[in-house]
């Protein structure tokens, strides 16, 4: 059992792997953050519209 963690953190695809389920996951988390965003911006509207436009 071992051997088999130690071969597996020397394999690439399993860092590709990972890395690629961590981005995924980063990424959905990101989308629902923007959906949360925008359903706050239109429930209340936003307060500092001008300032909003310069950035």
């Amino acid at each position: 059992m071992r051997m088999e963690a130690k071969q597996l953190l020397k394999d690439k695809k399993f860092w590709f792997a990972s890395f690629l389920i961590a981005w995924a996951a980063s990424l959905q988390g990101h989308m629902m953050w923007l959906q949360k965003q925008d359903s706050f911006k239109q429930k209340f509207g936003t307060l500092n519209q001008d300032e909003n436009r310069d950035a």
